[in-house]
Order: C-alpha cells, then sequence, then structure tokens
C-alpha cells in the first residue's frame, strides 16, 4: 500500500507541475500591463475557473491528502531502538570488564 501511494504521489506531483506550466498567469495579456480590461481587479478579470485550474485544484487537494496519508504512514512504521535509550543496562554491562581493566591498568606506568 504504502509503495502504491508513492507512485501515485509522484505521478500526482508531475502532473501538477505540468498543469502549473501549461496555465497561463494573470498578468499575461499585453493590455493588462497598460491598465486595459479588468487589470484593476484584485484578482484579475477570471471569474469561475476552467478546466486546467479546477484540475490543478482537485490535484493539489489529492496531493495534500496524500502527503498527510504518507506521513502517518511512516509515523507508524517500527522504528529501530537507539543506542542511547538502554543507558543503565549499558553501564551494569560493562562495569565488570572495567574492573579488570584496572588491575591490570594498575600495574603499568602510565598515571590514571
Amino acid at each position: 500500500m504504502y509503495e502504491i501511494l508513492l507512485v501515485l504521489y509522484l505521478l500526482i506531483s508531475l502532473g501538477l507541475i505540468g498543469l502549473v506550466l501549461i496555465q497561463h498567469g494573470k498578468g499575461a495579456g499585453m493590455g493588462a500591463s497598460f491598465g486595459a480590461g479588468a487589470s484593476n481587479t484584485v484578482f484579475g478579470a477570471a471569474g469561475s475557473g476552467n478546466f486546467l485550474t479546477r484540475t490543478t485544484a482537485i490535484l493539489a487537494t489529492v496531493f495534500f491528502v496524500i502527503s498527510l496519508v504518507l506521513g502517518a504512514m511512516t509515523n507508524q512504521k517500527l522504528k529501530p531502538t537507539e543506542d542511547w535509550s538502554n543507558l543503565d543496562q549499558a553501564k551494569t554491562e560493562q562495569a565488570a570488564p572495567l574492573a579488570t581493566q584496572d588491575s591490570a591498568a594498575q600495574n603499568t606506568d602510565v598515571p590514571n
């Protein structure tokens, strides 16, 4: 399931990139730069979105939903135990070898 969602995530992201690159910007018309038409409106002259903008909105929504699902699935996977989690146990396991090393170290000329 995780791999299928990753492949779908990749395909949707590529489709989203393609759709955004195909669309015209709000200032794409030459008349908009000289104040012609409805260029003084806040969001441009476009009313309701056409096919490309609706498809982009749907793909963006699916992209974010899959992102959340993949994040939740990744968080739920088993994590390996860290070396730092059992410090007390590691101290007791290393205490016995250190005692034998200390007696051997006392016979040397190097100070501790």
